[in-house]
């Protein structure tokens, strides 16, 4: 049996190799100039303004003037704060809206999702507070909450209900913000709600009514599960948006409410920074809040990561 002969792969000219590596290197070139976009933005405008604002909690200084360094003073006084204590409950309170405005807004898409006429009109209509000024919406309120010629307190008085004066009262200005904010996101939610509920195939709802269940159970048996990844990222993006309530209340009550009912977590810092010059000692308190909706968040991630299904 004759050897066969080793075939030995073909060398490269040198010409060849040098093209490639100069196209090689200009193409790494390139491929580092659109990577170094996002990094360089990341590290200036994110980044280094975190750095600077942790730097910032650590010392006095009033915005303009030099910074006198006090290590953890600010957290130390922001815990024996009384405002800020009041400023925390008031923002949590308000976020009693989220659910709220979740219950409704899923009303609203089932709703929506039936097939009859005027349901295009009706969404926008719902859609409209949405894509409005919220200073102009915050305005608008403030004039229908009025105690004395609101349109609130004119439509209960038809009833033989005496309104209140919804903005001076510390037992009802909360509750009248709430109202406001769920009038506000209601259509931005049962919009996400409709379209999540449109893309449920079919042919789950046709092998229920096969089974023999009631539109209750199809409701509970599919329509909740499969729009739970909105529910999530609605419950997820209100709680953010709710620690950061602001324009509103600074419209609304603009000294806080009546016994600093009404003032939240952010309207407190703005007060702090702007109004007292009291940068460092606001900033610390902007840091707090930063952590807790973090902890809050990443609570959620990990509720929903064991509350995860899979639809076969």
């Amino acid at each position: 049996m004759a050897a066969t002969d080793v075939a030995t792969p073909p060398t490269q000219a040198p010409g060849n190799v040098r093209k490639k590596s100069k196209l090689h290197s200009h193409e790494r070139k390139v491929g580092l100039a659109f990577i170094a976009v996002p990094v360089i933005g990341f590290l200036v405008f994110t980044l280094y303004p975190l750095g600077f604002s942790i730097y910032t909690s650590l010392t006095s200084w009033n915005g303009i003037g030099p910074m006198n360094f006090v290590g953890i003073d600010n957290y130390i006084k922001l815990i024996n704060d009384p405002y800020f204590h009041k400023a925390m409950w008031n923002t949590l309170y308000l976020m009693i809206g989220i659910p709220i405005g979740l219950v409704i807004s899923l009303l609203l898409a089932l709703a929506m999702n039936r097939k009859m006429r005027g349901t295009t009109v009706f969404r926008t209509i719902y859609y409209i507070p949405v894509v409005s000024s919220l200073a102009a919406i915050a305005i608008m309120w403030q004039w229908a909450y009025n105690g004395d010629f609101g349109l609130v307190n004119q439509v209960l008085d038809l009833v033989g209900i005496d309104g209140p004066n919804w903005l001076q009262n510390t037992a009802t200005v909360k509750p009248a913000i709430i109202i406001m904010s769920v009038w506000k996101g209601v259509g931005y939610s049962m919009l996400l709600y409709l379209a999540a509920i449109q893309s449920v195939p079919a042919s789950l709802y046709e092998a229920a009514s096969l089974d023999g269940a009631n539109a209750f159970q199809k409701f509970k048996a599919i329509t909740l599960p499969m729009v739970r990844p909105v529910t999530f990222f609605l419950v997820v993006t209100n709680i953010i948006g709710g620690a950061q309530v602001f324009i509103e209340v600074n419209i609304m009550t603009p000294t806080g409410g009546p016994e600093f009912s009404s003032a939240t977590i952010v309207w407190y810092i703005w007060q702090k920074a702007f109004d007292n010059l009291q940068m460092g000692y606001a900033t610390a308190m902007s840091i707090v809040l930063g952590l807790l909706v973090f902890i809050v968040t990443a609570i959620q991630f990990r509720v929903n990561s064991k509350n995860s299904f899979s639809v076969e």
